[in-house]
């Protein structure tokens, strides 16, 4: 089934791994406005919870807001439900919020698309949020933004099941530097973050200087 998220292009690259012990989140941090550089220094990963994070690509201001609506919604869920939310019940109010952004009428449309990725009593799970609202359950790997193509290519190549956090990163970052070679929306360095059994924490933070001195 053809979806609105294969055809919509957005400037970044973010790349989701399953791993034997956790889940590695990858992105880029370049912000891009057309062919102009807006920033380059933007965190496109975000703790929505302690055991919950998500990547983001599209457009910067609905993407922000979506995320500080996510953290809200699961903080009252646990206090009226008193018990916290499943990954899979996170990705899914997340998509709820992403189908109703979509189709609201406005001059700037709300394209924005997430990873989540997270660890509940079920154990680890992977999402890939589309922007039309829909909700892909990730066994293996995911890649999303407009440098996803070249982040793929490391993916099929080096993806091996049952693989290991430490080399969860490796490859994870192996895919954002193969994006910021051919990419120009991805650049500037990357941000990694590791959810495992002790919950979601950014393990690395690299930038790319390229002044000349």
């Amino acid at each position: 089934m053809e979806q609105i998220s294969d055809k919509v292009q957005k400037g970044t690259t973010t790349v989701g791994i399953v791993c034997k012990e956790g889940i590695v989140l990858a992105a880029d941090k370049r912000a891009s406005a057309g062919y102009m550089i807006a920033n380059k220094d933007v965190d496109k990963i975000h703790k929505i919870t302690d055991e919950i994070a998500v990547t983001m690509a599209g457009l910067v201001s609905d993407a922000q807001l979506i995320v500080k609506l996510a953290r809200a919604e699961l903080r009252l869920k646990k206090i009226r439900n008193r018990k916290i939310s499943s990954v899979k019940e996170a990705a899914n109010m997340v998509a709820g919020i992403l189908y109703q952004n979509i189709r609201k009428f406005s001059t700037v449309p709300g394209i924005v698309s997430f990873l989540l990725a997270g660890k509940d009593r079920h154990g680890f799970g992977l999402y890939e949020l589309g922007v039309d609202g829909s909700l892909s359950h990730i066994s293996r790997f995911c890649s999303t933004g407009s440098g996803s193509m070249m982040a793929y290519g490391v993916l099929e190549s080096s993806y091996q099941e049952g693989m290991l956090v430490k080399d969860g990163i490796d490859v994870a970052m192996k895919c954002i530097n193969a994006a910021m070679q051919r990419d120009m929306a991805t650049g500037e360095g990357v941000d990694v973050f590791v959810i495992n059994a002790e919950g979601a924490r950014k393990v690395v933070g690299k930038k790319v200087v390229s002044e000349l001195k």
